[in-house]
């Protein structure tokens, strides 16, 4: 019989001084030192800064003309991202660089707020994981993604399936991936609330851009074109074959990012399609033979349907490791997550991203044994943090020998 505990009782908000004023305390230190970062960025160190200076503000204007970035093989993201740009723009009295950072910093609060509504283990994580990543989250729109995705889950988690789909459509706008979340909802009414909820806000707020805008759906075919980046998992493969002069390609700077290019990558870039495709095969295997759910199981299946996707794809910029952290938060806040030990280790592996870039950066477009060694090692984690999601979650959710439950 399948079990549908989709909420469960919380206690009063903040009911205890002693654990909101430390983790507020925390969080207030790590951010002015994630700012104080970010204003000796200087424009940029590895192009943190510089891509809100001048990308995001380029696009930004364009925006405010009713036009999605034509031809602009940057430019790869849902029309939902253009409000996430614009809204700094209607800041008052601040200049777009600070209104886009003050903005990201309260939807940082707010996912702290939300998550310690629902158990402190959960906001520590995301409060002390944020950082490892420096001040990169502070320069780039990913907390914002992560925070409908967030406050999606923990909707679902406390029953409000249509409230949850809505957020999870909506983020879906924005950065595709946040559709994931919703892998994991419970078979029957709860699922149908949630995905119709989820597929009218992405369609309303579709048809509304679409009419305000032009050129909505250009950002497929530069998304299209993407080839294997470097800090992939394929581009970890690639990489080592090239420092032990195996393999003769070079790294080349396409689609707003450095790529590697020669003989087999193209078929580097296929095979990870086709391991993306076997993964959601898996997701949907799961579904059909898991039994035995909880609370947690629809944010555990969300940790790992993400996590799937992220080391399968052609691309792991470093900023994907906020999305990992925000859901990775949701996982611990439920006391029976089967998904523990893989949140934990998102924690490492968003250090050694951060190693990666921006602090090793150019050894690893160099591809030196430093700036590979580190890239290899944040994807060994995260391909192993996957597996073991994946065997976590079946054995939590699929009947099998009582001998395998808890493993």
């Amino acid at each position: 019989m399948t079990i549908y505990r989709i909420s469960e009782r919380r206690t009063p908000l903040f009911t205890d001084r002693s654990s909101a004023l430390p983790l507020a305390a925390v969080w207030a230190f790590t951010r002015a030192g994630m700012l104080v970062l970010l204003w000796r960025d200087s424009l940029g160190i590895g192009g943190i800064g510089r891509e809100v200076y001048l990308l995001y503000r380029h696009w930004y204007q364009q925006l405010s003309q009713g036009t999605f970035p034509p031809d602009d093989v940057t430019w790869q993201y849902p029309p939902g991202a253009g409000l996430v740009f614009l809204a700094p723009g209607h800041v008052p009295e601040l200049t777009y660089y600070q209104a886009f950072v003050a903005l990201t910093l309260l939807a940082d609060a707010v996912v702290t707020f939300a998550l310690a509504r629902a158990g402190t283990s959960g906001a520590w994580l995301w409060v002390a994981g944020l950082p490892l990543l420096l001040h990169l989250p502070l320069a780039r729109y990913d907390v914002q993604v992560t925070a409908l995705a967030v406050l999606g889950l923990l909707a679902l988690r406390g029953g409000h399936a249509r409230l949850g789909g809505a957020l999870a459509g909506l983020g879906a706008m924005v950065k595709v991936w946040p559709l994931l979340t919703l892998l994991g909802t419970p078979r029957g009414h709860l699922t149908r609330r949630a995905w119709t909820a989820a597929l009218l806000a992405a369609g309303v707020l579709f048809t509304v851009l679409a009419l305000g805008f032009s050129h909505t759906l250009d950002f497929a075919r530069q998304q299209g074109s993407r080839g294997v980046q470097i800090e992939s998992v394929g581009g970890s493969a690639l990489s080592l074959a090239k420092l032990f002069g195996w393999w003769p390609g070079e790294v080349r700077y396409r689609y707003g990012a450095f790529e590697l290019a020669g003989p087999y990558a193209s078929s580097v870039a296929h095979f990870a399609l086709v391991l993306t495709a076997l993964a959601f095969c898996w997701l949907l295997l799961w579904r059909v033979r898991s039994w035995d759910w909880s609370v947690a199981t629809p944010v555990d299946a969300a940790l790992t349907a993400v996590l799937l996707f992220t080391v399968t794809s052609r691309v792991i910029s470093p900023q994907y490791m906020v999305w990992l952290l925000g859901l990775g938060a949701v996982c611990l806040t439920c006391r029976d997550t089967s998904q523990r030990t893989v949140a934990l280790l998102l924690l490492p592996a968003a250090a050694l991203s951060a190693l990666a870039y921006p602090v090793l950066y150019d050894q690893v477009v160099a591809v030196t044994p430093a700036g590979v060694a580190v890239v290899a090692l944040r994807n060994g984690l995260l391909v192993a943090a996957a597996l073991l999601s994946c065997r976590r979650l079946w054995t939590a959710t699929v009947p099998g020998p009582p001998s395998l439950k808890g493993l």
